[in-house]
């Protein structure tokens, strides 16, 4: 029953992200573009604030998001930490 459910999922539906935005940490924005792979929009910001928060300990409304998109296959880069 389990593995049903996880099926449904599938890995077909996770969805590369392109979020661009600025961080704002003492009184200048330093400009950012993020590629994150989630299952939807919204899990995609969740996931940016959480890795921003860890990374440069920035708080939510540090984080100012001007625009999100879906990569499409030939958009996406190859993986951070590659040569």
């Amino acid at each position: 029953m389990e593995n049903d459910r996880r099926g449904s999922l599938g890995l077909s539906q996770v969805k590369t992200f392109i979020i661009k935005g600025e961080l704002r940490k003492r009184g200048e924005a330093h400009p950012f573009r993020k590629e994150l792979r989630a299952l939807k929009k919204e899990d995609a910001i969740v996931q940016l604030y959480a890795d921003m928060g860890s990374r440069h300990k920035a708080k939510r409304f540090e984080v100012n998001i001007i625009g999100i998109e879906e990569a499409q296959v030939q958009d996406q880069a190859k993986p951070e930490g590659g040569p």
